[in-house]
């Protein structure tokens, strides 16, 4: 016997692909529609019979002794059986697997799966990623071959790959992916209205932005205005507690306010004191999202249990949507975190310590990874801050990370608990964070759902099942959810992508409810009961994009 033939070139690789699309099939934190579950069934397609002719490459290369001819075709025959009743078992689940985590969200279920449409569609992204795969084979062959003439065979293939996947980096980061970064660069600024085309600057003092402002109102750009006009006043806080109130602070400065994470965060907080922000009893550094948003539900919340008499400083650091702020401009929020809070943070301590506001960190997303790297040490113990509260922070987070390495082996991954809970604790969609009592002299609160694929995503799981799917599935996981190795990366790649398209209280979307008892258990506001809680939770079921304002 000698090496495969064609047919084993050929059926290894494509009977590797169909289980990996079947694999795709089955359930991860996110649901997905047909449309979505064919291109992801396309890409592990393509994945599975890349590995399948990587595979055969190398026994072709051994010279391995394998089957030929008839005998050859009926082993392939036998093989294809359970791979095909693997793929129809898969397919006749696949509805009632994608209703599991929907009903477990409070989702509509599906009445359909729409399998020849969603078919059709992996198909065709098969057939591309193969054409694209073939092209690259042909590149690389003929600049190997180009190189026989010039040294042996084994370092001609060598250097033609090298030379191959160097041609593609260039193409496709320094040349059609900067065009399109720079793209959406430029579309998203023009989309937030700057400058000319900015909506008239408030005529009211007391807004950042406004009449005699330090703040450049068409610098803000739209998500820093929407910030500074909206949310309660102190009217409709007033209304809510039955108390009298204040009107709360709201500092934001733009990305285009100025040149460096420095200035920028400088000019805030001259606004910040302009304003009388370090007079009131709470003050919050809040650091927003890739594209500058802050989340009213958590923003106003907090204004509401504290009667106005709190106020909160932010600074913009990208334009782009937080997925690719993250991959691109890595170390920009990084850098205007750093800058921010310890701007804010060197003030505050040269005033008496009876005299002075408490001082918070906030982060959502993106906003929670940067303030995390920016709340140093300088921070948490040369007079340390009195808490944090953290929404969603992204899995890349080592602050995150290492204090999960610290949680009780006896506690849930998701919802870890850390020592004895006086330092740091963990909240959810369906847990709060304890209360106000039982804390030390600081209070630090993660909120994440324990379907939020940005926080849960672990790039081992190409090769290893992430540690929360080796503990018994949360109450909005499914838990028919089954490791792959390389399909279930793909799988958490593609729930990442869709992690905002969850319902409130799912996945990665943060609403306001959820933020009201985190914040009781970080700030322990004065007079305040779990009644006011459930109150306020009601008040605000606005959800994540509404905020708690009516």
């Amino acid at each position: 016997m000698r090496i495969f033939n064609s047919t084993g070139l050929t059926m290894t690789p494509l009977l590797l692909s169909l289980l990996f699309f079947a694999a795709s099939l089955t359930p991860s934190l996110i649901p997905r529609d047909w449309m979505v579950q064919g291109v992801l069934g396309g890409l592990v397609m393509a994945l599975g019979y890349l590995i399948g002719r990587l595979v055969m490459g190398l026994w072709w290369v051994m010279e391995l002794p394998t089957l030929k001819g008839r005998l050859a075709r009926i082993f392939y025959m036998i093989a294809a059986i359970p791979v095909f009743v693997i793929l129809a078992w898969c397919l006749a689940k696949a509805r009632s697997w994608q209703n599991g985590i929907r009903s477990r969200m409070e989702m509509e279920l599906v009445d359909s799966n729409h399998t020849v449409q969603m078919l059709l569609v992996a198909m065709v992204v098969f057939a591309a990623l193969v054409v694209v795969g073939f092209l690259l084979w042909m590149a690389f062959d003929h600049l190997r071959r180009r190189l026989y003439r010039y040294m042996p065979a084994r370092t001609a293939n060598i250097a033609g790959f090298l030379l191959t996947v160097l041609v593609v980096v260039i193409a496709t980061r320094d040349g059609v992916l900067d065009k399109v970064i720079s793209d959406l660069d430029k579309s998203v600024t023009i989309a937030q209205n700057l400058f000319d085309t900015a909506p008239p600057a408030p005529t009211t003092a007391g807004i950042a932005g406004g009449r005699g402002s330090l703040i450049d109102w068409g610098a803000m750009g739209q998500p820093g205005r929407d910030y500074v006009t909206t949310g309660p006043n102190a009217a409709d806080i007033a209304d809510f507690t039955g108390r009298d109130a204040l009107q709360p602070v709201r500092v934001y400065a733009g990305l285009a306010q100025a040149d460096t994470p420095e200035m920028r965060a400088k000019v805030a907080l001259a606004e910040l004191k302009r304003l009388g922000g370090f007079e009131r009893k709470v003050l919050i550094v809040a650091l927003p999202t890739g594209t500058g948003w802050l989340d009213p539900g958590a923003v106003d919340t907090v204004e509401y249990m504290h009667g106005g008499d709190i106020a909160t400083i932010a600074v913009q650091y990208s334009y782009l949507q937080s997925p690719l702020a993250l991959i691109l401009e890595t170390r920009s929020g990084l850098d205007q975190a750093r800058a921010l809070i310890s701007t804010v943070h060197d003030y505050w301590k040269t005033l008496p310590k009876d005299a002075r506001p408490k001082l918070y960190i906030h982060g959502l997303s993106l906003g929670a990874w940067s303030s995390m790297h920016g709340t140093g040490l300088f921070a948490l113990i040369d007079d340390p801050i009195d808490g944090a509260l953290w929404a969603g922070p992204p899995f890349p987070s080592e602050m995150w990370k290492g204090i999960n390495t610290e949680r009780d082996p006896d506690s849930p991954y998701v919802r870890p608990t850390i020592g004895d809970s006086r330092l740091v604790r963990f909240a959810s969609h369906t847990n709060d964070a304890g209360g106000p009592d039982g804390w030390g002299l600081m209070r630090l609160v993660y909120l994440q759902y324990s379907s939020d694929p940005i926080v849960f995503y672990e790039p081992t799981s190409v090769f290893r099942a992430p540690a929360w799917m080796r503990e018994p599935a949360a109450s909005d996981v499914s838990p028919d959810m089954k490791f792959v190795p390389a399909v279930t990366q793909f799988q958490l790649a593609v729930d990442m992508a869709l992690a905002n398209t969850a319902p409130d209280g799912h996945g990665h979307a943060y609403y306001g409810p959820d933020y009201v008892r985190p914040w009781v258990a970080v700030t322990d506001p004065d007079n305040w009961t779990e009644a006011d809680s459930v109150r306020l939770a009601a008040h605000c079921d606005g959800g994540f994009h509404q905020g708690c304002r009516h």
